[in-house]
Parts: structure tokens; sequence; C-alpha cells
């Protein structure tokens, strides 16, 4: 056969990639001091931006729970929803806080699902685009990683498939449920939630949907304890003007960590 010579050479590929084997073994903590954190929402959070070289890059204070329910070295992409999943908000976000705190390792947990509403996220609920009930798998994810680590915040980027001006209506009250949920279910209480803004960018200016779902997720964060909403004035978006690039996560990322920071008074603002 011919085929032999094509073999071997994605053979010689496999040492050049990143840590991603569910059967990595990993050193972690003591069980306080694997911080941990739930991602979850749709595609911005699963992340769909461009993987390189400091994305790719493992930091041994910093982990994520894969696809197994195994821990490994968290290196982008973090997410398996779909195909698309490359860098996203998470690893930068755990690289703020573990420089901040070197007596802490964090342990990230993906849960977004590219394209799901915020109806998908009830118990119960499937999703068929990603072939999952993102609700119930974030919080059986979630479950299993407090096995070994103790949650520390959620953080949440969705609604862009909640903007046709009839699904934006209902958002604020869906949004306020889900959290009150996900904090009774997970037995946290005050545990804290973040929400990132829309992406605003220019070659798609808003209408009533998009402009309803922001009003939610700024009225919702005004008004529960421990939640906060992330503006993303200013970020930039990859050239389908629907996912930010990898540079704005960053920058995304360093929002979600302050408004986490400012909810456990360590904000350095």
């Amino acid at each position: 056969m011919k085929i032999r010579p094509l073999v071997l050479a994605l053979a010689l590929l496999v040492p050049a990639m990143p840590l991603l084997r569910a059967e990595e073994k990993v050193s972690l903590p003591a069980k306080k001091d694997l911080h941990l954190f739930l991602l979850a929402g749709q595609s911005n959070m699963a992340g769909r931006g461009k993987v390189d070289d400091e994305g790719r890059t493992p930091n041994p204070r910093i982990l994520s729970l894969n696809k197994a329910g195994a821990w490994q070295p968290a290196v982008d992409p973090l997410h398996w929803d779909k195909g698309s999943a490359g860098a996203g908000i998470g690893k930068p976000f755990a690289e703020i806080l573990a420089a901040k705190d070197p007596g802490v390792s964090i342990g990230l947990i993906p849960a977004a699902c590219g394209g799901s509403p915020i109806a998908a996220w009830v118990p119960g609920a499937a999703f068929k685009a990603t072939n999952s009930h993102p609700y119930d798998d974030a919080i059986s994810r979630a479950k299993r990683a407090m096995q070994d680590g103790t949650l520390k915040g959620i953080l949440w980027h969705q609604g862009e498939s909640n903007s046709s001006g009839k699904s934006a209506g209902n958002y604020a009250q869906l949004l306020e449920e889900m959290i009150t949920r996900f904090r009774t279910d997970l037995d946290a209480p005050e545990l804290p939630f973040i929400i990132g803004q829309l992406g605003r960018f220019p070659a798609k200016p808003w209408g009533p949907g998009q402009e309803g779902v922001d009003a939610a997720h700024q009225a919702v964060a005004k008004k529960m304890k421990n939640v906060r909403f992330v503006s993303a004035e200013g970020l930039e978006s990859r050239a389908d003007n629907l996912h930010f690039s990898t540079a704005a996560l960053r920058t995304f990322a360093k929002g979600y960590a302050d408004a986490y920071l400012n909810i456990v008074g360590a904000s350095n603002r």
C-alpha cells in the first residue's frame, strides 16, 4: 500500500502536540488551594479565537477538566463543543488569578456550548447542535471537579442566540432564575457570577434584540448579590463580526478577573 509514508508523517507530528491527553498525570494541590471556575454560555465563552503559542503553553498551576472528566494542563482550546473551538477567556483569566495568588492553583471547568440559547440552560434540556444537555452537563462536571477543589465562581457569556426581538423579552427573568438554580444545585448561595457583554462590533450594529439582552445583563448584575457585568466596549471581532479575536479575549479576561476580584475584595482598581 502507498499510504505508509503518510501514516509515518502523521505519527511524527504527535510529540509536538500540546498536553491534551485524558490520561495526562497532573499533581493536584490541597482541595482548598484548587480554585474552580465553571465556564458556561455559548461560543464566545467556549472560545473561537485563533490558538497561538501563548495559548498552547501550559502553566503548572492552571488545570482544565477534560471531556473524560480528568484533570490536564490547561491549553487552548479548552472546549470541544464544536470543531471550531479555539482560544477563549478561561486560560487568560486563570493566568491573571494565578499571578495574583502564588498559593493557589486554578481549575477550569469547560461547559460552554456554541449556539446554545438560554432556554437550553435548564434541567433536562437538550441541545442538538452540540449533542449535549448544557445545564445538566455543567452541573455534573462542576460536581466532579468539586471532588478535588473549591468552587469559586461562574463565568458566563451568552445571549447572541437570544438576540431576536421575540426571544429577548423574558431574558432577564430566565437569567436570574438560572443563576439562582446554579447556586442552589451547587450548594453555593453566594457564588460569584460574572456576565460578559455581547460584542459591540462596528461592522454589525445592534438591533432591538441585542439591546434587550444587554439591558437584561446589566439589570440582573445590579439586582443580584455577587453578580457583575463586564463591558466589551472597544473589543474587536474576528472577520465574522460575531466572535471575539484572541487579543480581545485576553482583554476581556482581564475584565472578568477584575470583576471577580471586586466581588471577593481583592480588586486593585
